[in-house]
């Protein structure tokens, strides 16, 4: 009797430690640890997605404000009612090339867009022998206008005074820059503090960064280099990229557990 008794101890014994731990036991506890760091994982990734789309957009309102281009002046590089991104900049930051947002009581105290051609100092006319604008001499060529028409239908030569900028639009034959006001004071220009922000990007439609003219970087001072605005939509995307990848990994594990187990 004791024997058969030892035996069937023996016998529970042994089949109960392979069920639980020579079975399903090893196996549950991997599981689990898997599980607990693809959790810990996930939502590392969506709380440093939240920290790169909100920080993404929280700079960005900081650096930029929207505008909307009031006219047809600086077609075809912009056109009318176009959505813009403009990094809020001092006027004394603004270089030859730029296009920039301002204000002008001598220009009816409107929000108006242009490009900036010459500054303080500068010597700007128009045209020389082959139709270009030309800076203290210096022919310059402007990318940005349509081929084979002159930088200007009217002539003109003025002397940039110091602190000011002397602003004209890409459409050249319809626009109402600088060269309607020549004979106001400061001969058409603006003074620097006149200027509210820079453009750096097209949002609607998209064209993406407005490039700097390269001509224009040969000149003392050459050009202003673009804002942030890249890195902050990278940091925005990559961010919404990390949150979507983060809220996915319990659906997908649990899919993948299931597919599993049938």
């Amino acid at each position: 009797m004791s024997v058969d008794t030892d035996d069937t101890r023996d016998t529970s014994e042994t089949s109960g430690g392979s069920g639980t731990s020579g079975g399903s036991g090893a196996p549950r506890t991997k599981k689990t640890g898997r599980g607990r760091l693809g959790s810990v994982l996930s939502g590392l990734a969506v709380a440093v997605g939240c920290v790169l789309f909100l920080g993404g957009f929280v700079v960005a309102a900081v650096l930029y404000q929207p505008f909307s281009v009031p006219s047809d002046s600086m077609t075809p590089t912009l056109d009318v009612g176009s959505k813009v991104l403009a990094q809020r900049v001092d006027g004394a930051d603004v270089k030859r090339g730029d296009i920039v947002v301002f204000q002008d009581p001598l220009w009816g105290d409107v929000t108006m867009v242009k490009r900036v051609v010459a500054v303080g100092g500068d010597t700007v006319a128009c045209c020389g022998a082959d139709g270009r604008l030309t800076l203290n001499g210096t022919p310059v060529d402007e990318p940005y206008l349509p081929a084979g028409k002159p930088a200007s239908g009217q002539k003109f030569s003025v002397t940039v005074p110091a602190g000011n900028l002397f602003l004209l639009g890409d459409e050249r034959h319809t626009s109402m820059d600088s060269r309607a006001h020549l004979q106001e004071a400061g001969r058409g220009s603006v003074p620097r503090s006149a200027v509210v922000a820079r453009i750096d990007a097209v949002a609607w439609p998209a064209k993406g960064v407005v490039e700097r003219p390269a001509p224009f970087a040969a000149l003392p001072g050459g050009i202003s280099r673009p804002g942030p605005i890249t890195l902050l939509f990278s940091a925005a995307v990559a961010g919404c990229v990390l949150i979507l990848a983060g809220a996915a990994y319990g659906p997908v594990a649990r899919a993948l557990g299931r597919k599993a187990s049938a």
